[in-house]
C-alpha cells in the first residue's frame, strides 16, 4: 500500500476513490477510520472517508491526525488530504487547520493546495478558482447554506485560514510549460517562505503536469482532479509495479431502488426537477415540518410503500436559497441541517431493511449521515456515473449498490440515467 487519503466528506471520498481508480492505482474506501483488522494487502491507495468539512477545526484535525496514524500502521508512504472542487470552508478553517496539523505529522514544510477539476467545470487561473467558467464567488456557491464561497482567490481564502503563514502560487504559465517548469516553480515557492503553493490547472493535461512534478511529496492536498496524473508518476519513480484497470461495471443486488436528497446545491435542484418532471414520484421534505413532529421517518416510509411497485421514489429536501436562509434563521443553521440528515439516514434503513439495495444519495453531509446509519464501513468502488461520482458497492454492513453524490455534481438527467450503469 503507497498512498494513504484522508477525505473531508463521503462523497468527495468516492470522487477520489473513483479518480484513483480510473487512472490505475487499487483502491478501496473506508467510512471513517479503518477498523483494526483492515487488510491493506492488494491495494495501491486506501481512501478514509470522514465527515470533518463542517465541524469545529480542533475537531476535523483530531479526526485527521487520527486516519494518518491508521494510515501510516497500514504502511502508507504517501498522503493525500482531499477537499472539494469548490474548496468548501470558512475563513476559520478547516482546509488549512489540517493541512498545517498534517504537515507537521508528516514533518514536511512545503505543500500545494489545487483544488482543479476541469471535467466537472472548476478550473484555477492566477490564483482564482472558477466554477464552469463563473468565478467563485460569482458562482451558486456563494449562498451555499453551510459554507458560502465569497471570495475567489485561494490565496487570500487559505490564508485567512493559516495566519502567520504566507500561501504561493504556481501560475499558469510555469504549469503549462510541463512537470519541470512546474517542479522547478514549487522550489522557488518553498525558497520564498510560503507553506503552501496554489496551483492553476485549467486542463486534464495540466492535472497530469502536476502529478508528474509533485510525485516525490510526502503530502498533497487538493480536489480528486489532482489524483489524476499520480499513478502513472508514482509508476515511473518506481513506488508501483503496474497500474490497475479500470471497473467498467459492477454487479448490483437485486432489488428495489430509492433516491434521498439532501442538497440544495444548483445541481441538485436541477436534477429534482428533471426526475419529477420525468414522473418519478417525489415526496418534499419541509424542515419546519419535521422539527415540528408532522413528518417523520415512518410517515415517509409509508409514502414510499404506496408508489406503484416498479417505480423509484424520491424523497427530497433541495430548496432555493432564500428559502433555506429563512429555515435556519428560525431553526439554526447546524440543527435545521441534522434534522434532514438523520431522518433520511432513518428512512434509508427503513428502506434497506425492507429490500431497497440500490440507493442514489445526493448531498455529502446527507451521504455520510445514511453510510454511518446502514454501518457501511467498506466500498468497492465501480463506474463512473459521472465525472467525480461512482457507482460503489458494499463490503460491509448490508449489501447495496450505492451512489454516493456531491450536491455539486452530475448533470440534470442524473437521477434518470445512473441506474443504466448497473447489472
Amino acid at each position: 500500500m503507497l498512498l494513504g487519503c484522508i477525505a473531508d466528506d463521503l462523497t468527495g471520498a468516492t470522487d477520489l476513490s473513483l479518480m484513483l481508480s480510473r487512472a490505475g492505482l487499487a483502491t478501496v474506501q473506508t467510512t471513517g477510520i479503518p477498523p483494526s483488522h483492515f487488510e491493506a494487502s492488494g491495494y495501491d491507495a486506501i481512501v478514509v472517508a470522514l465527515k470533518s468539512r463542517t465541524i469545529p477545526a480542533a475537531d476535523a484535525i483530531a479526526q485527521s491526525l487520527e486516519a494518518a496514524d491508521a494510515l501510516l500502521a497500514l504502511g502508507a508512504k504517501r498522503f493525500y488530504f482531499k477537499y472539494c472542487s469548490t474548496f468548501d470552508s470558512t475563513d476559520e478553517g478547516n482546509i488549512g487547520p489540517v493541512t498545517s496539523a498534517l504537515m507537521d505529522k508528516l514533518g514536511t514544510d512545503f505543500t500545494i493546495a489545487c483544488p482543479a477539476f476541469p471535467a466537472a467545470g472548476r478550473s484555477i487561473y492566477m490564483g482564482n478558482l472558477f466554477v464552469n467558467g463563473v468565478p467563485l464567488a460569482e458562482s451558486s456557491m456563494k449562498d451555499h447554506p453551510l459554507t458560502p464561497m465569497r471570495d475567489s482567490n485561494l490565496m487570500r481564502v487559505l490564508g485567512r485560514q493559516m495566519p502567520g503563514q504566507t500561501v504561493g502560487l504556481v501560475a499558469f504559465p510555469d504549469i503549462e510549460a510541463g512537470p519541470a517548469a512546474t517542479k522547478l516553480a514549487l522550489g522557488r515557492e518553498k525558497a520564498a517562505g510560503h507553506r503552501v503553493a496554489i496551483l492553476d490547472a485549467l486542463s486534464e493535461s495540466h492535472l497530469r503536469t502536476i502529478g508528474a512534478a509533485i510525485a516525490d511529496m510526502p503530502l498533497i492536498t487538493g480536489g480528486s482532479g489532482i489524483a489524476l496524473g499520480l499513478p502513472q508518476a508514482y509508476q515511473a519513480a518506481g513506488l508501483i509495479k503496474e497500474l490497475a484497470a479500470a471497473p467498467t461495471s459492477i454487479v448490483a443486488p437485486q432489488g428495489r431502488a430509492a433516491i434521498l436528497a439532501g442538497s440544495c446545491s444548483a445541481a441538485t435542484r436541477a436534477q429534482v426537477a428533471a426526475a419529477i418532471a420525468a414522473g418519478l414520484p417525489a415526496l418534499r421534505l419541509d424542515p419546519l415540518s419535521v422539527a415540528d413532529g408532522k413528518t417523520t421517518s415512518a410517515s415517509v416510509f409509508e409514502w414510499i410503500n404506496a408508489q406503484a411497485p416498479g417505480s423509484i421514489p424520491l424523497v427530497y429536501s433541495s430548496d432555493d436559497p432564500a428559502n433555506v436562509a429563512a429555515v435556519q434563521e428560525r431553526l439554526g443553521r447546524d440543527q435545521a441541517g441534522h434534522l434532514i440528515e438523520q431522518l433520511i439516514a432513518d428512512v434509508a434503513v427503513a428502506l434497506v431493511q425492507d429490500g431497497v439495495t440500490r440507493l442514489i444519495v445526493a448531498g455529502g453531509e446527507t451521504s455520510g449521515a445514511v453510510v454511518n446509519a446502514l454501518g457501511v464501513k467498506v466500498l468497492a468502488i465501480g463506474p463512473e456515473i459521472a465525472p467525480g461520482v461512482p457507482w460503489c458497492l458494499s463490503r460491509s454492513g448490508p449489501e447495496i449498490a450505492l451512489a454516493l453524490k456531491s450536491g455539486n455534481f452530475g448533470a440534470s438527467d442524473f437521477f434518470l440515467k445512473a441506474w443504466d450503469f448497473l447489472v
